[in-house]
């Protein structure tokens, strides 16, 4: 019995095993060439450098200038993601539990931020935030990428809060519970899944945003990770080490929040594939 069902399962591992291979074959290529010279980059991308040289990641961070690039986006996204965080708990707890006047129509509008292409209101966007002086500033990528996120996050928090138990919202409610109380010491702990997931996707989704920080920022020293990174493209495409070792600097923290917060990421995705 155990043997018909390891034949019928292989060729699921096997086909598993060639996309692994797909997706991981590029990032170790990736990670030795960050470690190469020039010299060493020529025998392949697969083979191992000499020694672990960091030069090239010491002149990115200098020369390239990814000292000021990863700067201004942890500044941006720390921002982006409490602010939004905090906010889409608050919009979906209300959507979801509170008897709000006129939730029938706010709703719809709410989302439609996350139903519109963002190319769509670049442009308007653009000329809005220099009418407001605001262009070349830590708020022009903020804000709107704060909208953004809203948006999903209240749709997401909002199928959360709206799964809970009504029991447990009921019996909250008997035992004295005001709406404050029951949100941060009933709900809350019961949303740490669905809230640590968020916490990824909008991290992810502001480190990456390339398109708004492209149109927003003139200036060299206010640029983000990703938009420096097509900018020194640009200009050292020729320098395999020095192009792997900034491409590791912008893949590196979004790497390292997933390996945190991916037993929470997992069981978020999961509960909300199965409430939705």
């Amino acid at each position: 019995m155990r043997r018909r069902t390891w034949q019928r399962q292989l060729p699921n591992y096997v086909i598993l095993t060639l996309f692994l291979l797909i997706i991981l074959i590029p990032i170790v290529g990736l990670v030795f060439s960050a470690f190469k010279t020039d010299a060493e980059v020529t025998r392949g991308p697969l083979a191992l450098p000499s020694q672990l040289r960091l030069d090239a990641f010491k002149d990115a961070w200098t020369t390239g200038r990814f000292n000021f690039f990863f700067r201004n986006s942890v500044i941006v996204t720390v921002v982006v993601v409490v602010v939004s965080v905090l906010l889409s708990t608050l919009t979906g707890y209300a959507f979801a539990i509170l008897p709000l006047p006129g939730r029938k129509l706010l709703y719809p509008l709410l989302l439609l931020g996350y139903m519109v292409p963002f190319e769509a209101v670049i442009i308007p966007l653009y000329h809005m935030m220099n009418q407001m002086d605001l262009t070349d500033t830590y708020w022009a990528l903020i804000l709107p990428q704060v909208g953004l996120s809203v948006s999903f996050g209240t749709l997401w928090m909002t199928s959360f809060f709206r799964a809970a138990p009504r029991e447990l919202v009921d019996a909250a409610a008997i035992d004295g519970c005001n709406r404050w109380q029951l949100l941060w010491r009933i709900l809350w702990p019961l949303a740490r899944p669905a809230v640590l997931t968020l916490v990824v996707l909008t991290f992810m989704w502001t480190w990456n945003e390339f398109l708004l920080a492209l149109v927003m920022v003139q200036k060299e020293t206010m640029r983000t990770l990703p938009v420096g990174l097509a900018f020194f493209q640009g200009r050292y495409s020729a320098n395999i080490p020095l192009m792997a070792a900034g491409s590791l600097i912008v893949a590196g923290p979004i790497l390292l929040v997933y390996v945190i917060f991916q037993r929470y990421f997992i069981r978020g995705m999961l509960g909300g594939a199965v409430k939705g």
